[in-house]
């Protein structure tokens, strides 16, 4: 018997991860992961042993991803949707992973009450990327929570996984170019310093669609520009990075 039976709701799906055998149960009705989810397990530096958590974790892909990619002991998801947050711990009771990995429906505003301060080694973000009213036409869809800064802005986000860390703990966030000058700044002012970031290009003579940043809780100001990422070799040809980020 397959372990999905009695785990699917009507219109959800399962998608295989190409990691670890594990899948993924998503509704396209809600929010779908996109690449920005696998570039930023590829990103993210988790060392064993450590406590890791993804805020605004949607359907658990990155809670589910790192624990095929790492050996953090403990890994937590926190979301606010609380459909999201249940197809996201069918997705950790299909994979087996329900001694490592725990979805917890809440607010990122209230994580410090939740999971108390610098609780943590690691903190993961994949936050919505577009300010709250821009271009927003459905205010109320589960998509417009996960593309609009409706419930927690770029901000309050960034203070509450300082909070989060334990001092010297590593956060990792993607995002949008745009908004690049807004997050390195409240990472600096924060607290949490800016270490690495890394752009992504769909192609080597594209602009850039998206960026990847990490810092230090308490870390002193040094900036590392990695080398651009490059998306894909040709139309529709992954790089060889990106094949081997994705686990192809």
């Amino acid at each position: 018997m397959d372990r999905a039976d009695g785990l699917l709701k009507d219109g959800e799906r399962l998608d295989d991860l190409e990691r670890n055998g594990y899948r993924l149960i998503q509704n396209p009705s809600y929010f779908c992961f996109g690449m920005d989810a696998i570039l930023l397990s590829g990103f993210a530096a988790v060392s064993d042993g450590a406590a890791l958590l993804d805020l605004c974790t949607g359907n658990g892909i990155i809670p589910i991803l790192m624990a095929a990619k790492s050996k953090a002991s403990r890994i937590e998801g926190l979301e606010l949707i609380e459909e999201n947050a249940d197809m996201a711990r069918r997705s950790v009771t299909l994979n087996g992973l329900g001694e490592r990995v725990h979805i917890t429906t809440g607010d990122v505003k209230d994580a410090v009450g939740i999971y108390g301060a610098s609780s943590f080694d690691v903190v993961t973000a994949n936050p919505p990327y577009m300010i709250a009213g821009h271009g927003l036409k459905n205010p109320d869809g589960i998509k417009a929570y996960a593309r609009h800064e409706i419930a927690l802005t770029l901000k309050e986000l960034i203070e509450h996984a300082t909070r989060l860390l334990k001092p010297g703990g590593s956060a990792f966030f993607v995002h949008r170019p745009f908004r690049l000058t807004e997050l390195l700044g409240t990472m600096h002012d924060t607290g949490l310093e800016p270490k690495r970031m890394r752009l992504v290009y769909p192609f080597s003579y594209s602009e850039p669609t998206m960026v990847l940043v990490s810092g230090v809780r308490g870390g002193k100001p040094y900036l590392t520009v990695e080398k651009p990422l490059i998306i894909y070799a040709a139309q529709d040809v992954y790089t060889d990075e990106i094949r081997e980020i994705y686990g192809f």
